[in-house]
């Protein structure tokens, strides 16, 4: 039981750190592919070799493969170690904290690569910092994640954190869309030649305003003030096995696996989107996550409302179907007479209602379901469950970024774009089967 209500102030503060974690997550998501695999004409050089292996695959999938496997493998590890943490001090903000500096340090080296050419040593150089940054970041989320159901024990009042913690996570999309402002700033200002050079600059300037706000929530909250922290004493082993019985997460974990594939393929693409489909310089990135932002901000009380109303399962079927729609309209962007910067803002328009209600019940869905656990088997067992669902999310993670990096060998250029329209097509697909699987889910009212 919680020993204390989580006061307005301290809800605020659990916001940070996951718009922390999303600046650094989303630099990488949003930059990775476009510094190493970058199109015609961006003024980047060509980092990493573009030949297709097996003729299906090239490097940039194969590293971020590789790194997001390991992560994902340490997962329910760290996961255990936080449930069954006996420090004095909390089983969650102490790890926390320690990862803080590593994820800064981590996040920075991704973009650092040995040669500003095409070169072999770039290879192993991404793939370690990928791998080291992973397994960093995952340090601070994880129990990050399982504090939410520790410090909000009503429906209600995980729907509300819930719903800070998307807050975060989207101004933290927001504030990595402008990457190439701040870039072009600081070229300018600076007389900076390099385009790279700049973007590193950029990198380490937003990873360290991240790391800070990581901070905020680790000294912020007092763990052993809101949270009555009762170590697991279940085997790692049996553990999963519990978790991995549980029908309805498992269809949870299904549908959100399809979902974050496809939202990763929209967020890796959206440089080719705007720069390759439309013709848009790549500044305009920024304008289209703000706009999407402040739209999802204005849905955000209609889904509180409607989840008290018609039940969460009802809003996020209804969200994925949508949002399906959205990426299909991603293949037909560029071929209608409409002005270019219309079309995309449209898109980014129709993509945050859905958006809205995908980034806040999620995790209170999630929250319940625990919490059923909890009162079923009497182990408490919050970092396993957000561990195996994170672990999904990476492995969806890096299907999407692998995905689109491999559709890129059928057209990323002006003229030449069937594979960056073919995303469209899989993203359709992905959203679409996550809201039949998801059909399937018994919500409890």
């Amino acid at each position: 039981m919680q020993k204390q209500f989580l006061p307005f102030s301290k809800q605020f503060a659990y916001a940070f750190g996951m718009m922390g974690w999303s600046i650094m997550i989303n630099l990488i998501s949003v930059l990775l592919v476009y510094l190493y695999l970058p199109p015609t004409g961006s003024g980047l050089p060509n980092l990493i070799t573009q030949v297709a292996i097996f003729g299906i695959f090239n490097a940039i999938a194969i590293i971020t493969a590789s790194g997001r496997l390991v992560d994902a493998l340490y997962d329910p590890l760290i996961a255990q170690f936080s449930d069954r943490n006996q420090n004095p001090k909390g089983r969650r903000i102490p790890l926390m904290k320690m990862a803080i500096i590593p994820s800064l340090i981590f996040c920075c080296l991704v973009f650092y690569p040995l040669k500003h050419e095409e070169n072999t040593a770039n290879i192993v150089w991404l793939a370690s910092m990928l791998i080291c940054f992973y397994v960093s970041s995952t340090t601070y989320i994880i129990p990050y994640n399982a504090l939410l159901p520790e410090l909000a024990p009503t429906s209600h009042d995980k729907i509300r954190l819930a719903t800070w913690q998307s807050v975060g996570y989207v101004v933290g999309i927001g504030i990595a869309s402008n990457a190439f402002n701040l870039t072009d700033l600081l070229q300018h200002s600076f007389n900076i030649t390099s385009r790279i050079v700049a973007l590193q600059y950029t990198v380490f300037l937003m990873a360290l305003l991240a790391s800070a706000f990581m901070a905020v929530t680790v000294f912020a909250i007092d763990e052993k003030k809101y949270c009555t922290s009762k170590p697991s004493i279940v085997p790692l082993k049996q553990a999963l096995k519990q978790t991995l019985s549980n029908k309805q997460f498992l269809l949870f974990i299904v549908a959100d696996f399809s979902y974050f594939i496809a939202v990763t393929i929209i967020t890796s693409g959206l440089l080719f989107f705007v720069t390759v489909l439309l013709g848009l310089h790549e500044t305009i990135g920024n304008k289209l996550m703000i706009t999407m932002v402040l739209v999802s901000f204005l849905f955000y009380p209609v889904v509180i409302y409607l989840s008290k109303k018609v039940g969460k399962k009802l809003i996020i079927i209804f969200s994925l179907s949508l949002l399906s729609i959205v990426f299909l309209g991603i293949y037909f962007l560029g071929k209608s007479s409409i002005d270019a910067e219309l079309q995309i803002y449209l898109l980014i328009i129709l993509a945050a209602i859905p958006l809205a209600s995908l980034n806040i019940l999620p995790n209170a869905i999630l929250a319940e379901i625990i919490e059923k656990d909890t009162l079923d088997t009497g182990a408490n067992k919050e970092g396993i469950y957000f561990a195996v669902r994170y672990f999904f999310v990476k492995i969806a993670q890096t299907f999407g970024i692998a995905l689109f990096a491999m559709l890129l060998l059928y057209g990323k250029d002006p003229g030449n774009d069937f594979g960056i329209r073919l995303s469209g097509i899989l993203g359709f697909t992905l959203c679409f089967l996550a809201a039949i699987i998801f059909s399937w889910f018994k919500e409890k009212r």
